[in-house]
């Protein structure tokens, strides 16, 4: 172990009681800096309860002013955007993508491109298409709800068949028979049926 290292694993402690003192440093020296490291570490500790209060008095300002904490990150990351946009690079950036937006607009190809789909917009191709396409919607659209209509009037006629009222006289005996009967109920009413499945 060279001397930085002993000198870094010597306690305060050690070096008040006197013992294992770094090399060339005297008893003497080694009080003066345990008393020096003392002072320093009671401010420490002074500005750290400073700052605690410092900082609940900002917070009580704060909410009596009504700023929120996210009323507090909105107005900084505003506050970072707009130094954002007033940066150099920003400006040059946003000046070379309008260079090239307006040479790109005016171009041969860009003109030709456009000019083309305008023109297939106006055909009578296009047209015909778009009203194939929405006329075959329409007809899906009634489709679906007819058969949906048909589905429901089926299970409503499901429903009220005699052999749907057996099965259900059957299932409603089949609970009684498992839950008991309430409220006094005799083998006779009308809706029991005693034969089971």
């Amino acid at each position: 172990m060279d001397s930085s290292e002993q000198g870094s694993s010597v306690s305060s402690t050690d070096v008040a009681s006197g013992g294992n003192l770094p090399p060339g440093l005297t008893e003497e020296e080694a009080e003066e800096m345990q008393v020096e490291l003392t002072k320093v570490e009671d401010e420490i500790q002074t500005l750290r309860q400073v700052l605690v209060a410092k900082e609940r008095h900002a917070a009580e300002l704060k909410r009596r002013l009504g700023i929120s904490p996210l009323s507090e990150i909105k107005q900084n990351f505003t506050k970072g955007w707009h130094e954002v946009q007033c940066s150099n690079a920003y400006m040059r950036t946003s000046q070379t993508l309008g260079d090239l937006n307006r040479r790109v607009t005016s171009s041969n190809l860009y003109l030709t491109a456009s000019s083309t789909l305008e023109e297939i917009g106006r055909s009578n191709a296009y047209k015909r298409t778009q009203e194939t396409l929405s006329q075959a919607g329409h007809m899906t659209s009634a489709a679906f709800s007819s058969m949906g209509s048909t589905i429901r009037n089926q299970f409503g006629e499901m429903r009220n068949s005699p052999s749907f009222k057996t099965f259900e006289d059957k299932v409603e005996n089949m609970k009684d028979k498992v839950m008991g009967r309430s409220n006094g109920e005799s083998d006779h009413s009308p809706t029991s049926n005693n034969t089971p499945f």
